[in-house]
């Protein structure tokens, strides 16, 4: 019998095409309320959906016999994956689809912005012909500051150099042969803010990028910088920029993306200096057909061969492979988020090591999930299907190894991160079927992951572990776990602790502050 597949939002006929012309059974249902889907998700094998159809636990639930979910888009926020993840159903996207045409509408709010288009156009139509009152500025030669150059940012930043725009660009997984290669200048955000004239923003909304254009920041900016945000909602603080807007600070700002969507109102809305439309970065004829197009390939190739192309919650594994990877995908994912969260800036390379057992498994989802752990703390789409190419497009290099003798465990993997501060290593191991830490800058532990953790390297000096333990008790916190490890008495060591809640800013200031202590993060796995 024929998979089926409905598609639940609108999609270019083109993806119907494709699904029967490879044998798929595709029902194209749009506008049903939670009810009607409800009712009727048990009688399909995939589902297609954009961003209206909301994929939540109760239809994940009741959809029996669902294998897949494809958004034909990047944003997977109306997709339960946890519950998917539980049920056994891979979530798929289409990361690069909309690249083009996001980086070209980010491109046409800056020309709006620098001709003062929207009013110049009302004022026209409204027959006052106010020819002295629009005086714009030229973007050639003026220095345009990217936050983010991934895929997007790379494309603003090539239309930007044929407009013989000064590009600069803060990233910090951008590499230094990768800036050169498609001419950028790479700096740290501070130089960014203090030189561009025209700041954009690609980079998706994670807890690092939260604000990155707060109010703090905002005030290094230039007197009369143009703000541009067609990436996510959160990523500049809307209050702190209409105060630098009403401040005459900021020369304009142009928006697709808000903290709250659909926006009905908002503080930025009625400055004459402000220009919003309502997220139409991927609002295309042509990027609607392209995601189209791929949703429909990825879904069909897994439906009907198993093979799994962009998907956020599955490696790419055989069914016999399966029970043997399991506990060690969770390893490389939980490692790798350890080396992600330890490094700041400046990712060169990623060395992954298999040492025992696990070399003689299959480690390419290994290194795909590890990948995706490291670069996860920056990058919150990721998945372990986009990773390598991701990682190929920043110039981070990426290597593994394998060793069949393994002196302590039967299998090891460890992680090596190479950044503009140095060199960091992590080992794990899998005992019982869990993950667990062994290995931190050279120094032995063993120590299980946990939801939250705090990590401190200090001194090896006596009255360590009271202090962070009082500072824990009186902050309300609960250890779960406490694992130590040290070079020698008195030298280099670190703590491992599993908290019950995650500390604080505060309380991570207050570790750090305490005597000995040369480093302390707050981790999340």
């Amino acid at each position: 019998m024929a998979p089926r597949v409905l598609i639940a939002d609108q999609l270019s006929p083109a993806a119907v095409k494709i699904f029967e012309s490879r044998g798929v059974q595709a029902d194209v249902i749009t506008g049903l309320t939670k009810d009607q889907l409800l009712e009727i998700i048990d009688q399909y094998d995939g589902l297609a959906v954009r961003s209206a159809t909301k994929a939540d636990k109760d239809v994940i639930a009741k959809a029996k016999n669902l294998k897949v979910i494809g958004r034909a888009g990047i944003g997977v926020d109306n997709v339960d994956i946890p519950a998917a993840t539980a049920a056994g159903v891979v979530v798929m996207n289409t990361p690069f689809g909309n690249s083009i045409t996001t980086a070209e509408h980010a491109i046409a709010m800056m020309f709006a912005l620098a001709r003062q288009l929207p009013a110049a156009d009302l004022s026209t139509q409204a027959g006052k012909w106010e020819k002295n009152r629009f005086m714009g500025i030229e973007l050639y030669s003026k220095t345009l500051g990217l936050i983010g150059c991934g895929n997007i940012g790379g494309i603003v930043a090539d239309r930007a150099n044929g407009l013989k725009m000064k590009v600069i660009a803060y990233d910090p997984f951008l590499s230094p042969e990768r800036a050169v290669e498609i001419g950028v200048e790479k700096v740290e955000l501070d130089e960014l803010l203090a030189r561009a004239e025209v700041i954009t923003l690609h980079t998706p909304l994670t807890d690092k990028t939260r604000n990155i254009l707060s109010a703090e920041n905002l005030a290094k900016t230039r007197k009369g910088v143009f703000i541009i945000n067609c990436a996510r909602g959160g990523l500049v603080d809307e209050a702190a920029l209409r105060a630098g807007l009403d401040s005459g600070h900021i020369g304009g700002a142009a928006f697709d993306v808000f903290v709250e969507e659909p926006a009905k109102s908002n503080v930025l809305f009625g400055h004459p200096n402000f220009i919003a439309t309502p997220h139409l970065g991927a609002s295309t004829a042509e990027a609607q057909e392209n995601v189209a197009l791929q949703v429909a390939e990825q879904m069909a190739d897994y439906l009907l061969t198993g093979a799994v192309s962009n998907a956020l919650n599955s490696p790419s594994v055989s069914a016999d492979e399966a029970p043997k990877l399991k506990p060690f995908i969770a390893l490389a994912e939980k490692l790798g988020a350890f080396a992600g969260q330890m490094v700041d800036s400046g990712l060169k390379s990623i060395e992954i090591a298999y040492v025992g057992e696990v070399s003689k498994l299959n480690v390419k989802p290994l290194s795909a999930a590890a990948l995706a752990g490291v670069l996860r703390p920056m990058l919150a789409e990721i998945n372990m299907v986009s990773a390598p190419s991701i990682a190929k497009e920043r110039g981070i290099t990426v290597s593994e190894s394998r060793q069949e003798l393994s002196p302590v465990y039967d299998s090891v993997m460890r992680i090596t991160v190479t950044s503009a501060s140095g060199e960091r290593a992590f080992a794990g191991t899998v005992v019982g079927g869990i993950p667990r830490v062994v290995e931190v800058k050279g120094m032995d532990l063993d120590a299980p992951f946990a939801p939250a953790m705090l990590y401190v390297n200090n001194l090896d000096k006596p009255g360590f572990i009271g202090a962070v333990g009082a500072l824990l008790a009186d902050a309300g916190i609960n250890i779960a776990t406490f694992n130590l490890g040290r070079t020698s008495a008195g030298g280099d060591a670190i703590c491992l602790v599993g908290v019950d809640h995650a500390p604080s800013d505060a309380l991570l200031q207050a570790v750090k502050a305490l005597p000995h202590v040369k480093e302390a993060r707050a981790l999340v796995f």
